[in-house]
């Protein structure tokens, strides 16, 4: 399951900031700060099977790697998302149901799609600043991201930081959230990249 937090970033300027903020410096993972650009391409049904079922289907290029990602029964609690996640590596941006096969969702997943075509619906591409931080309750993973969703009918800008938990207790992960959230003033992010994207193709349709 992926527990996370999601925050929206006002300006450039701010996400500088909480990159360079010494209140991590001294959770921080040595070696895991890094930049990273990704680029993701979401796929469905020209009927929008999946996402009529609350699933997403994603294949992403983070960095020099391709990771098929497969999400569903998604909830938001503010800035609080978690879901349920399999993540695959694959070889490029192909949509190629059977690399689930071997897990239950995997076969839901190809029930629904039955023998139509997959489709892609948005994509998105942005920047990933990230690092790990160990509080000694918990390892978390850091990530400010700045770019832009794609759509058919228009374009909209990403500028977030997310605090995702990798292990302990989601305590921890709240009380990190509200002293990032506290010190710059952020505005809780309800939305994922993909229901933002899935938002400006059904407000245009």
């Amino acid at each position: 399951m992926e527990i996370e937090l999601k925050y929206r970033i006002p300006t450039p300027e701010v996400a500088d900031d909480i990159w360079n903020d010494k209140l991590f410096f001294s959770y921080e993972e040595d070696g895991s700060r890094e930049e990273l650009c990704f680029m993701a391409k979401y796929f469905d049904t020209s009927d929008c099977d999946l996402a009529k079922h609350s699933i997403a289907y994603r294949v992403r290029k983070e960095g020099c790697r391709w990771v098929a990602a497969l999400k569903w029964s998604g909830q938001s609690d503010g800035a609080l998302h978690t879901r349920e996640e399999i993540n695959v590596p694959v070889q490029d941006d192909r949509p190629d149901p059977s690399v689930f096969r071997e897990s239950e969702m995997g076969a839901v997943l190809e029930e629904i799609i039955g023998d139509k075509a997959l489709i892609g619906l948005l994509e998105t591409r942005f920047m990933r600043r990230r690092f790990r931080i160990d509080t000694g309750k918990g390892i978390f993973e850091l990530s400010i991201d700045q770019g832009k969703i794609v759509t058919p009918y228009g374009d909209e800008p990403i500028s977030e930081v997310e605090i995702e938990l990798f292990s302990g207790e989601s305590e921890e992960l709240e009380c990190l959230g509200r002293k990032l959230c506290g010190k710059y003033h952020l505005e809780k992010e309800s939305r994922s990249k993909y229901s933002r994207g899935i938002r400006i193709i059904k407000d245009n349709r």
